[in-house]
């Protein structure tokens, strides 16, 4: 990280965030002294499952739910899949709708559409021009029939914070069977997380965006919540995931869950940041921000309609300065979210997300906004 902030400008943590030091100094730990499969019974794989059960206690806390409500997983993605093709599948005796909404995770949407592929009727909300679900749109399409439905928290790449809390009251008013999905992967380590109050019965976070590794995820599943598998060939996870658990990344996951600090200091700095930043584009002639001005301060959407997204990356990238045109899982296809939002295609082609996290400075700011408003001259010239 060090190196990063000494010359460069690190601001596409909505991708993936560095390693904090205490996530590296456990997965040396594990590889060294805890290399034991966690399923051997002689005593090298007992340390290993003893490790096992500390970090799923650790990252359980972090969510406020029971160690044995979380299922480990490769990822985000692995875990939004596991949520809706298992609970569909689990349910399916009980109905075919299922509700989503129009700017989730490509994880989300395209699990949707393979279970459109089988039968299931999938309807999705629209958003308003914040991309914001409206609570009202909640109660027009979750019906007696709706078996599942799936909301992310924070969206991925504007900061919009979606209803959430709502879903619960829009299942009750209709007495729906559904169960409630949420992909908290981009609030997981900014906001605290309660699947209870939030009145979730199945939850996704990722170790890479709190400062963890790669490799690791999980999967909240209220206790009573019947998921089928979507992988078979072991009893790891209590047979919901099997597969010899990845120990060095779950390990780098809990001490980074560990790592995670106190939440209002955090958001209060982040925030200050995210004032430089917005105050900074205002400066800059021809920059629209599309991001609401209540959405998850690590997250900025911005626009330069007339100049597309990736002559812009390359511009800031051969300067040192890293953000993204949207979703890293997009790789360069045209923004669904910002489209569900009615953005013209030109402001759609011109799209940067700047993501922050807590070790971002504000040193990193003023590059960016330097380098933006030099490239804003230079490539309007040409």
């Amino acid at each position: 990280m060090d190196a990063y902030h000494s010359m460069n400008a690190y601001l596409d943590n909505s991708a993936t965030t560095p390693p904090c030091t205490e996530a590296i100094a456990a997965m040396h730990n594990e590889l060294e002294h805890c290399w034991g499969n966690p399923s051997s019974l002689h005593s090298v794989g007992l340390q290993a499952e003893q490790l096992l059960d500390q970090c799923r206690q650790t990252v359980a806390r972090s969510i406020n739910c029971k160690p044995a409500e979380l299922v480990f997983t490769s990822g985000g993605t692995e875990s939004n899949n596991l949520a809706l093709l298992g609970a569909a599948a689990a349910q399916a005796r009980r109905g075919r709708r299922i509700v989503t909404s129009a700017v989730e995770h490509s994880s989300i949407a395209e699990s949707a559409q393979e279970l459109e592929q089988r039968g299931f009727e999938v309807v999705y909300m629209d958003v308003d021009s914040t991309g914001r679900v409206p609570e009202e749109e909640l109660m027009r399409l979750i019906n007696r029939d709706t078996i599942l439905v799936s909301l992310m928290a924070v969206n991925n790449e504007t900061g919009t914070i979606q209803p959430v809390e709502s879903i619960r009251r829009a299942v009750r008013h209709h007495q729906s069977p559904a169960v409630i999905h949420c992909d908290a992967v981009q609030s997981y380590g900014k906001l605290p997380i309660d699947p209870r109050k939030l009145g979730v019965d199945m939850l996704t976070v990722s170790a890479h965006k709190i400062h963890g590794p790669k490799g690791a995820g999980a999967l909240y599943i209220r206790q009573g919540v019947r998921v089928l598998p979507i992988l078979y060939g072991g009893t790891q996870e209590n047979k919901r995931r099997p597969g010899t658990e990845a120990m060095p990344a779950v390990a780098g996951f809990a001490a980074a869950a560990a790592a995670i600090p106190d939440y209002n200091a955090t958001l209060s700095y982040v925030s200050s940041l995210r004032e430089h930043l917005v105050n900074g584009l205002r400066e800059i002639s021809g920059v629209q921000l599309n991001s609401p001005a209540d959405s998850l301060p690590y997250l900025t959407n911005l626009s330069v309609p007339g100049l597309q997204s990736e002559t812009m990356l390359n511009y800031l990238s051969a300067r040192g300065v890293y953000v993204s045109s949207g979703s890293a899982c997009g790789k360069g296809r045209k923004s669904h979210v910002l489209q569900a939002m009615g953005l013209s295609d030109a402001e759609v082609s011109g799209a940067l997300r700047i993501s922050l996290s807590r070790f971002s400075t504000q040193e990193e700011i003023d590059l960016l906004l330097s380098t933006l408003a030099e490239a804003c001259r230079v490539l309007a010239r040409a």
